[in-house]
């Protein structure tokens, strides 16, 4: 059976950021940053936490570039998601999260947290800003976009809105 709750995830080629979403799906909290050690390891932490936190799908981050073209990092992580489709047994969602990164990185910056410090948050800080978006796109349409849902799947235009189905 399904969870409740919603699991980001903000992959790097070193790390991947992790935040989770409460119950209810209205607050999204940084829980970790992983180290990345090989697709298999990976995957086999993502299931985890799957289980562990009770997760009903996944919201991973699709790194476009800022016109909205799909790049060579949004195509590694179009190929991740791919593959965790195959091995969790709940949605794997892609969401744009363009500038995620930065704007957490200012948040860390703005909260005087030391540079040694931030290198460790600002994966599962920009997590959580990607789930947040995520959350909020869920609360204004009154429904979440699953698999599939160009709510989710498509590259954005200049404002953020998806423009077309599939991934």
């Amino acid at each position: 059976m399904a969870g409740t709750r919603i699991l980001a995830l903000d992959p790097g080629t070193k790390r991947i950021g992790v935040a989770l979403s409460d119950e209810l799906g209205w607050i999204a909290q940084p829980l970790e940053t992983y180290e990345r050690r090989s697709l298999e390891a990976d995957i086999a932490h993502i299931q985890q936490l799957v289980r562990q936190h009770d997760v009903g799908r996944v919201v991973m981050g699709l790194p476009l570039q800022l016109d909205g073209r799909v790049g060579v990092q949004a195509e590694a992580v179009q190929r991740l998601i791919e593959t965790l489709q195959r091995s969790l047994t709940v949605p794997v969602i892609a969401w744009d999260e363009r500038l995620t990164t930065k704007s957490a990185e200012q948040m860390l910056i703005e909260a005087d947290v030391s540079r040694k410090k931030r290198k460790g948050a600002v994966d599962r800080v920009a997590a959580a800003l990607l789930l947040k978006s995520y959350l909020e796109s869920c609360s204004s349409s009154e429904e979440a976009p699953v698999e599939g849902d160009p709510g989710g799947q498509a590259p954005a235009d200049a404002a953020g809105h998806q423009t077309s189905k599939g991934v």
